[in-house]
């Protein structure tokens, strides 16, 4: 039986048939509200694990609901914002209001992937392996970047554009490349998508930091020094 403190608030009701489908399949449970007062109704004992909001429809309603619903809570709930390929400038300036973002038509395996991130803070991992530049550390169990010691905070697709980087130090990508190998399949947004995630890689890797990652005038990206850096 599913243990309703692991209960997913999924708005707006009723649910997609794509989303429904695919929390279904990867045995979540859940449940669609409409509005705040709803979500706060049915909200279990334990709070609520984690906010899936669909905002393809209604962008503007979703960010209302979103920031009523950070207001409420001491702790936020953990949210991830469905939206579409022309929705993507709008995530700028709002990070405080979501945890992770996932295009539509999405792919179920990329949806999972971005949910079990999502809900897997309280995850303990006694042993892992990490990825290491400089003061940067990434460890590839829990998902989790850090600087010197301390956490960033990254949604899950950050942290996979992140982590292909820094495996693969010096080398220059293009955008293309960059959304084939770390996306994984041809993704709605193009170019764009990989533009908007280096932006935020850099504001969270910090102004100290954020040049390890290099623009490479009319190619593409570059993570630490190339071999002809001084």
């Amino acid at each position: 039986m599913s243990d309703p403190s692991r209960l997913l608030a999924v708005v707006p009701d009723p649910a997609s048939p794509e989303l429904a489908r695919t929390l279904d399949l990867a045995g979540y449970t859940w449940k669609a509200v409409n509005s705040t007062s709803a979500a706060s109704d049915a909200e279990p004992d334990g709070g609520w694990a984690g906010i899936v909001i669909d905002a393809t429809d209604d962008l503007d309603s979703a960010w209302s609901f979103l920031r009523t619903a950070r207001k409420q809570h001491s702790v936020p709930t953990p949210a991830l914002v469905l939206l579409s390929g022309g929705q993507l400038g709008e995530l700028e300036h709002r990070d405080d209001l979501y945890d992770d973002f996932c295009l539509a038509p999405f792919h179920p395996s990329e949806l999972e992937a971005r949910l079990q991130h999502l809900l897997s803070a309280d995850i303990e991992v006694q042993s892992a392996d990490v990825v290491e530049y400089g003061v940067l550390a990434l460890n590839l169990e829990t998902y989790q970047a850090s600087i010197g010691g301390k956490p960033l905070d990254m949604t899950y697709m950050e942290y996979e554009l992140l982590k292909f980087l820094v495996q693969n130090p010096g080398k220059v990508f293009t955008r293309e490349i960059l959304l084939s190998r770390v996306w994984g399949y041809e993704y709605y947004g193009g170019a764009r998508t990989v533009d908007v995630h280096v932006r935020r890689l850099r504001a969270k890797l910090g102004e100290e930091h954020a040049n390890l990652i290099h623009t490479v005038r009319s190619v593409g990206y570059r993570f630490g020094q190339s071999r002809w850096d001084s």
